[in-house]
């Protein structure tokens, strides 16, 4: 994802050793499965950023192809699937 004017770099983190493949996705792009992949390091954190301008952001992370939230994350909401989304406040 390129800059966009007025955004801001901010990092998503997601601890799964054993994991193949982890997105990202969320209101930021289009809850697509495919567009934001993040990348493993040597501990098994997947790890990416994405610009983002100021405002409310609804994600979870998708992991071998399971939704699933951020543990870090101290806000979620409930989602019309019956469970619930992570969010973020970019200020």
């Amino acid at each position: 994802m390129g800059r966009i004017t007025g955004s801001r770099p901010v990092e998503f983190k997601f601890h799964a050793p054993q994991a193949k493949r982890v997105t990202i996705a969320g209101t930021f792009n289009n809850w697509d499965v495919k567009k934001t992949a993040a990348k493993k390091d040597a501990k098994g954190t997947w790890t990416t950023k994405v610009s983002l301008k100021p405002g409310r952001y609804e994600y979870k992370f998708v992991v071998d192809g399971n939704w699933m939230n951020d543990p870090n994350c101290s806000c979620c909401i409930a989602n019309t699937l019956g469970s619930q989304n992570c969010v973020i406040e970019v200020k």
